[in-house]
C-alpha cells in the first residue's frame, strides 16, 4: 500500500483568517506530486505544514516521514556570506558523514564543482537552486518539497532542475512541488493536487485533472492558466 499523508480536521490561521483547512484528506506519498492553484491558494502553507515549520491551530498532519527525513526548498533561499562549498559543509553540525569528498561529489552532481570556492551570494538564480538541491540531497531525505523550483529560471536552468527532480524520484525519493507551469506539471507529475482558497479540492492523475476537472474551481483555474500561457 502507498504511504499516506493524512490531514485530519486541520485549520491554520494567520492574521486572524484561515489560510488552510482540511476535514479529512489522505494523499498518496509516492512518485512526483504537483501542487497547483492560484496565488494564495495555500500551496506554500501546505509545504510548510508537512515539513513541520508551522503547526495547525487544530487537527493533525500525520506524515509517513519524520521531519529529519524531509527537505524543503523554498522559492527563494537567502545565501549566507560564505562560499558555495561552505554552505554544504555546515551540514556537518547534524551529520558527521558529510566529508569534503562527499561535498565535492554533491557539487559536481549539480554542475557547481567549478564554483565551489566562489561566494554563494554571487550565484545566479539557477545556480542557487542547484546549490539548494545539492544541500537537500546531502540530507538523504525520503521526501523533498520544492516551492516553484523553476520560477524565473532560463530554459536551460529549468531543464537541469527538472532533471534533478526526476533523478530524485528514480532514487525512490518522494517529490512534492508547487508550480504555476502547467506544461511542467503535465510532464513531471504522477499526482496532481488542486488547491483553492486554502483547501485541497481535487486529487488525481494529471490526465484526469487536465482533461476532466471535478470542480468548477478547477475548470476555471485551467481556463485562466492556459489563456495566460
Amino acid at each position: 500500500m502507498d504511504k499516506l499523508l493524512t490531514l485530519d480536521q486541520i485549520k491554520v490561521f494567520a492574521d486572524g483568517r484561515t489560510i488552510f483547512r482540511a476535514d479529512h484528506i489522505e494523499i498518496p506519498m509516492n512518485g512526483m506530486i504537483a501542487l497547483v492553484g492560484s496565488n494564495g491558494a495555500g500551496k506554500t502553507t501546505l509545504l510548510r505544514l508537512i515539513h513541520g515549520l508551522i503547526k495547525p491551530a487544530s487537527g493533525s498532519c500525520l506524515s509517513p516521514f519524520e521531519k529529519h527525513e524531509s527537505a524543503l526548498v523554498l522559492h527563494y533561499t537567502p545565501m549566507l556570506k560564505a562560499s558555495v562549498r561552505e554552505h554544504l559543509t555546515l551540514l556537518r553540525d547534524a551529520n558527521l558523514t558529510v566529508s569534503d569528498s562527499v561535498v565535492d561529489q554533491a557539487l559536481a552532481s549539480v554542475g557547481l564543482g567549478h564554483l565551489a570556492n566562489n561566494p554563494a551570494q554571487k550565484l545566479s538564480a539557477g545556480e542557487r537552486q542547484k546549490l539548494c538541491f545539492a544541500r537537500a540531497r546531502l540530507q538523504n531525505p525520503k521526501l523533498v518539497m520544492l516551492d516553484e523550483p523553476t520560477a524565473n529560471l532560463d530554459p536551460n536552468a529549468s531543464d537541469d532542475v527538472e532533471g534533478m527532480m526526476m533523478q530524485l524520484v528514480k532514487e525512490s525519493t518522494v517529490v512534492i512541488f508547487a508550480s504555476h507551469n502547467m506544461a511542467q506539471v503535465q510532464r513531471l507529475a504522477d499526482t496532481v493536487l488542486f488547491m483553492h482558497d486554502g483547501q485541497i479540492l481535487e486529487i488525481g492523475s494529471p490526465e484526469q485533472f487536465f482533461k476532466n476537472p471535478q470542480t468548477k474551481e478547477g475548470s476555471q483555474f485551467l481556463a485562466r492558466e492556459f489563456i495566460a500561457q
